[in-house]
């Protein structure tokens, strides 16, 4: 709208008395106005801005909302009169543009012009309230609002404005407590039945939140303008809580039966009957709410649940065999877990938790160790150890239970390791024993190194409880693995066995006892050919060598060396000139020349050898000295072996025998009864040995010759004749076979056929 360029009417301005106008004070033109805007007073120019009059009447003279304001009058030059040929919309673009006032000098002091505070109507207040209180009343009795809550928001809003906030909050607030009051008084007295009166108390508790919700939108202003500007109040939402929670508090009934009733749901539940948990979860969250929740209903809760625990334990521990208890304590301990996510707080979890592994693990932990962790080991429950093993390490029990394992190994392993009679069957176990122990290690208790070193421990204490007796069985086990006949073993199982061997080796104190015993029984297989596998011989080596050192088995790989140097010798003897030309049909014979250092010491025995046998070793032994000067042989017959063919009325066999059982019984080839002394004196043979040769060949399951009378024992008069009814299934039959040891070599003999008449 365009400004007419007639005179507006001059506005009086006041001044304070002790600063009287400035003398240069010149007053501003205004542009005419149009004789159509006569009648109807136009916007006011005041300091070059548009004051709309009706606005400035609203506001008592203030402009811009500001309730004190404060305008400066400043001098300003004389302003031209726009140009009348100039548009009406230009010229007052103009004038607005040359109303910027300048500067006053600094010397001058300005005219300050204050407009007074506009008065409210009389009893705006509790007209206001009035409507609020109304509104309050039927928001609390569920009742039809009187009219709209952005009418109802706007007062409030209008109460704030005009500082009257702090009546309006203590106001509200005596409403609600009111409202409140009688709301929770309501329920005294209330069903007996828990269920019921449980959901009575949440249904007052949602109408509340529900009302306080509607109330607080209403005096959302309340808290913007007052609550948040003054200190130590608290928003219309919290007050809310806090009236709640003191007229609870107040009503001690109410409380305590609503927490009884929740402690009554959560016991029902954990009986196994179906409970309302949502219900359960609104009044937690209301405790929660309203700050009562840790000391009203978790601390009782707490105290409930060990008691409850506390009973159930000891009854069902008396009851039930340990993995079934574990079970359910397992069980327990996630339905609690489960308990804490669906309605109790996060911060329950941790005491809670706590308080059912004390009831149900930590007081019992000596029981269930007594009662079921050696039947569990010795069925090998796997999953049972495990869940044992996962809850001991909640309660830091893990002690106890190594204690348990370590004693376990060693009463069980101690009643093999002792008994004499079972020696037979000691490698076996302890083997599969360990094999056990091992699975239990990795798959129950998770592979812990202090399980695994309580299990090397108690090993080691087992193993040597009869010193070097465990140490002997392990060579000879080791000696029926290696030794050819052992059928239905793969090179990768034998394999295993010889690592599973040498991890009981480690665990011997006197390994060397086991050498000994080892050595010895390895020069009978490498000596006789027994070996089921040279790799596998080779491979036992290195891996003792690997365990003990070089040095440990220097012997044992020289024993090696030497068997391959025999062959060779025995394959240059059999081409020299001297066996083909010199030595006696009919017979084969092998020799193995070995160091006397390598090999195990055994005593010398004489034994007048027949002609044929006399012969063939002086044959070779003019070829070996020919062949390696300035060595020296010496025959060891103790342990020689040979191989006769025998012709029996009921047909031919093969007899394996060693040495001193050939010479006695190629006595039979000239004579058709001998007595003991007889024999004696032909074969020279140490009376003691004479005496058990004797007795295989006439007393045992093979009997060769028969004794006259009979008897177990040979005694210095007893004869022997050739058995004619000797009758076998099999062509060869081994009666005994050992090989020979020489001093500076060893000699196994192969002899040829000799006819037993």
């Amino acid at each position: 709208m365009s400004h007419p360029h007639a005179s507006a009417p001059k506005r009086p301005l006041s001044s304070s008395p002790n600063s009287p106008a400035p003398p240069h004070m010149k007053k501003a033109k205004l542009p005419a106005s149009s004789s159509s805007s006569s009648s109807t007073p136009g916007p006011i120019e005041k300091n070059g801005l548009h004051v709309d009059p009706s606005v400035a009447a609203r506001s008592g003279g203030r402009t811009n909302g500001e309730e004190d304001a404060e305008m400066v009058l400043a001098d300003q030059d004389e302003l031209p009169a726009p140009s009348a040929s100039a548009p009406t919309g230009v010229a007052a673009n103009l004038f607005r543009k040359k109303a910027t006032l300048p500067q006053p000098p600094a010397s001058r002091k300005p005219l300050r012009i204050k407009i007074g505070q506009p008065k409210l109507p009389k009893n705006f207040e509790e007209d206001t309230w009035a409507v609020l209180k109304d509104a309050i009343t039927a928001i609390f009795l569920k009742q039809k609002l009187s009219c709209d809550v952005e009418k109802l928001y706007q007062a409030a809003g209008d109460l704030c404005l005009h500082k009257l906030g702090a009546n309006l909050y203590e106001r509200l607030k005596k409403e609600c407590e009111i409202h409140i009051s009688t709301k929770l008084s309501a329920l005294v007295g209330q069903s007996p039945d828990l269920v019921v009166f449980l959901s009575l108390v949440q249904r007052t508790w949602q109408d509340f939140c529900d009302q306080m919700l509607i109330i607080r939108g209403i005096a959302l202003l309340l808290d913007v303008k007052y609550v948040k500007n003054v200190a130590n109040v608290c928003s219309v939402w919290d007050m809310g809580l806090k009236l709640f929670r003191n007229h609870l508090s107040l009503s001690p009934e109410i409380e305590h039966k609503t927490v009884t009733g929740l402690l009554r749901l959560i016991e029902s539940e954990r009986l196994g009957e179906a409970i309302d948990r949502t219900l359960l979860s609104h009044l937690l969250k209301m405790f929660t709410a309203l700050g009562m929740y840790s000391e009203s209903f978790e601390k009782p809760f707490l105290e409930c649940t060990s008691e409850f625990y506390a009973t159930e334990g000891v009854k069902y521990l008396q009851q039930s065999d340990i993995p079934d208890y574990l079970k359910h304590v397992e069980t327990r301990l996630q339905e609690e877990h489960e308990r804490c996510i669906l309605y109790l707080e996060a911060n329950t979890k941790k005491p809670l938790i706590t308080a059912t592994e004390k009831q149900l693990l930590q007081r019992h932990t000596s029981a269930i160790l007594e009662k079921g962790f050696t039947l569990l080991m010795d069925a090998n429950r796997l999953k049972d150890l495990s869940r044992m093993y996962t809850l001991f390490q909640r309660v830091d029990a893990i002690e106890l239970l190594k204690q348990a394992l370590s004693s376990y190994i060693r009463v069980t392993g101690q009643g093999i390791i002792m008994d004499e009679e079972k020696d037979k069957e000691l490698v076996p176990f302890v083997l599969e024993f360990k094999a056990s122990l091992d699975r239990i290690l990795d798959e129950s208790f998770a592979k812990n190194e202090a399980f695994s070193n309580t299990t090397k421990d108690s090993f080691e204490h087992l193993i040597n409880l009869r010193q070097n007796r465990p140490a002997e069985l392990i060579a000879k086990f080791l000696d029926e693995k290696l030794r050819a006949g052992n059928k239905g073993t793969s090179e990768e199982e034998l394999e295993g066995i010889l690592d599973k061997v040498l991890v009981l080796f480690r665990f011997i104190q006197g390994k060397d006892v086991f050498e000994a015993f080892y050595k010895k029984d390895l020069a009978k297989r490498l000596l006789l050919g027994k070996s089921a596998s040279i790799d596998a011989e080779k491979s036992m080596i290195t891996k003792l060598k690997t365990e003990c050192g070089s040095q440990f088995t220097n012997k044992l790989e020289g024993m090696f060396k030497d068997i391959g140097l025999s062959k060779e010798i025995n394959e240059s003897f059999k081409q020299s000139s001297q066996a083909r030309t010199k030595l006696p049909s009919g017979i084969e014979m092998s020799v193995h020349v070995l160091t006397t250092g390598y090999w195990p010491t055994y005593p010398p025995m004489d034994v007048k050898l027949p002609h044929e046998l006399n012969v063939y070793q002086d044959i070779f032994k003019e070829f070996y000295l020919s062949k390696y000067s300035g060595r020296r042989l010496m025959w060891q017959n103790s342990l020689g072996h040979c191989v006769l063919k025998a012709e029996f009325p009921k047909g031919k066999k093969e007899l394996a025998v060693s040495l001193f059982q050939s010479v006695v019984l190629m006595l039979f080839n000239d004579a058709q009864k001998l007595s003991f002394l007889d024999i004696k004196d032909s074969t020279s043979i140490e009376d003691k040995e004479l005496r058990r040769t004797l007795q295989s060949l006439a007393c045992g399951k093979v009997r060769i010759l028969q004794k006259i009378p009979k008897g177990r024992d040979v005694e210095d008069k007893d004869e022997f004749v050739f058995n004619e009814e000797f009758s076998a299934p099999l062509y060869r039959i081994k009666v005994i076979c050992v090989p020979i040891i020489c001093g500076g070599g060893v000699g196994t003999l192969y002899l040829g056929v000799i006819k037993l008449n």
